[in-house]
C-alpha cells in the first residue's frame, strides 16, 4: 500500500499544470554560450533551455557523474571518508588538471574528493574510480548505468574524467543539469564544492577552486568546471538563496568569462522571477474519525512533497484547500490516502497532494464490536 501511495504521489506532483511555470525559450534570455539549461533543484522544473539536448563534449564536467557515484558510495557506507586510496600507475599517469599523484601514493577518500571537486584532479578521479569499482572501466559502466537510471538519454561516458576528446563521450546541457541536481541532493558534496581555497598533502599543495562563482556570486554552492579544445568552456553552476537552489548548465562557451557570465545570467533570472511555495496548509489537519476501529480516529499527515515553483508575482495569490472525509471505516493502514490538499494561485491549480494516514488502525473483531455496543448502551443510560 505504501508503494502504491508513493507512486500516486509521484504522479500527482508530476501532473502540475503547465501554466504553473512556463518553460522559457532561446529568445527569453540572452547568453553567449551556445548550449545551456536552467533547472530548479526541488522540482526539477526547467526554466530555460538553449540547444539543451544537443550532443556536445563536456570535458571535466564529466566529473559531476564521477562525484555522484562517490557520494552515493559514501552515503550507503560502501566507502568512508577516512578510507585510504592508493594511486595506481594508471591513475598517476593522467595528464591535464591534476595534483601529480605518484604511483603508490596514498590519500584518504576525503582528500581525494576535495582535490577532484576543487581543482578537477584527473589523477584523483581515476584513483577514486578504481577504489570504488576495481577499475576505471567498471566504474564507467556504473556511470552509464546511472545515466540511464536518471533518464539522461543524450549522454555516453567512456572515461571518468572528460580529459580526452573522445567523440563517443558526450552529453548535453539538460543531462548535465539532471546529474548536477542529483549530486547536490547529496548535501555532503557542498563540504567540498563551496571551498574557495585549501590545501592537500598536509598543507604542502595549494588548492584554488576553478569555479570562480564560489568567490563572487552570492549563494554559490558549486559545482564543476570543464575545458578542452573540443568542448570549449563548460560549467555546471549551482547556487541557493532563501531555500531555493538552481542549476545552470553551460556548454561550449568560447571563453572562461563567457561561461561564468552565462551561468550568472541564468541564475539571476531564476532568483529574480521564481520562488518555491510549500505544499502544506498553514492550519493543522484535523483528525479523521474511524468507525469499527481499535482507535476512534486517525491523524492525517502531509507527505514529504517539497514544494512547487511559481512566479514571484503570483505568490500573493496562493490558497490551499483541504478535503478530508468526516469518517472512514477500519482497517486503516499507515500511508493510506485519506484526502487531498489542492494548491491554487488565484483560480489556477498548481498542485494536488494526497493527505496520508499517519498511523494504522486495526478493525475491531466480533468481541470488540460487541463490547463497543455495550459501552454505548451503558453511556446511553
Amino acid at each position: 500500500m505504501k508503494r502504491l501511495i508513493a507512486a500516486v504521489l509521484t504522479l500527482t506532483l508530476l501532473s502540475v499544470p503547465a501554466a504553473a511555470v512556463d518553460t522559457l525559450y532561446d529568445d527569453a534570455i540572452v547568453i553567449q554560450a551556445p548550449s545551456a539549461c536552467l533547472m530548479e533543484k526541488t522540482t526539477g522544473q526547467v526554466l530555460y533551455e538553449k540547444n539543451a539536448h544537443e550532443h556536445r563534449p563536456i570535458a571535466s564536467v564529466t566529473k559531476v557523474m564521477t562525484l555522484l557515484l562517490v557520494m552515493e558510495a559514501l552515503d550507503n557506507g560502501a566507502v568512508s571518508r577516512d578510507d585510504i586510496v592508493t594511486a595506481s600507475k594508471h591513475a598517476a599517469s593522467m595528464g591535464g588538471s591534476q595534483i601529480w599523484l605518484e604511483e603508490g601514493e596514498q590519500m584518504t577518500v576525503d582528500e581525494m574528493v576535495k582535490c577532484v571537486t576543487v581543482v578537477s584532479a584527473n589523477d584523483c578521479a581515476v584513483a577514486l574510480a578504481e577504489h570504488i569499482a576495481g577499475s576505471e572501466e567498471a566504474f564507467v559502466q556504473r556511470m552509464n548505468d546511472k545515466a540511464a537510471q536518471l533518464g539522461m538519454a543524450d549522454t555516453r561516458f567512456t572515461n571518468c574524467t572528460g580529459l580526452f576528446d573522445d567523440p563517443a563521450h558526450y552529453s548535453c546541457a539538460y543531462d548535465v543539469a539532471l546529474m548536477s541536481r542529483e549530486l547536490i541532493l547529496h548535501e555532503g558534496i557542498k563540504d567540498y564544492s563551496t571551498i574557495w581555497m585549501d590545501t592537500a598533502r598536509n598543507g604542502e599543495f595549494n588548492l584554488s577552486n576553478t569555479n570562480k562563482l564560489i568567490y563572487y556570486y552570492d549563494g554559490a554552492t558549486g559545482l564543476k568546471t570543464g575545458f578542452t579544445s573540443a568542448a570549449g568552456y563548460c560549467l555546471a553552476a549551482t547556487a541557493e538563496r532563501d531555500g531555493v537552489e538552481y542549476i545552470a548548465a553551460v556548454l561550449g562557451a568560447d571563453s572562461s568569462d563567457h561561461r561564468f557570465d552565462s551561468a550568472r545570467t541564468l541564475l539571476n533570472h531564476g532568483f529574480a522571477n521564481y520562488t518555491l511555495c510549500q505544499l502544506r496548509a498553514d492550519t493543522a489537519l484535523p483528525p479523521v474519525r474511524v468507525s469499527l476501529g481499535t482507535a476512534d480516529s486517525v491523524q492525517p499527515v502531509y507527505p514529504d512533497a517539497g514544494g512547487t515553483l511559481i512566479e514571484k508575482t503570483r505568490a500573493s495569490d496562493l490558497r490551499y484547500e483541504v478535503e478530508l472525509p468526516e469518517q472512514v471505516t477500519a482497517p486503516v493502514a499507515e500511508g493510506d490516502q485519506l484526502g487531498t490538499l489542492t494548491v491554487y494561485a488565484g483560480e489556477t491549480e498548481l498542485a494536488r497532494v494526497p493527505l496520508l494516514a499517519g498511523g494504522s488502525v486495526e478493525r475491531l473483531g466480533t468481541f470488540g464490536v460487541f463490547t463497543r455496543m455495550l459501552n454505548l448502551l451503558a453511556c446511553g443510560d
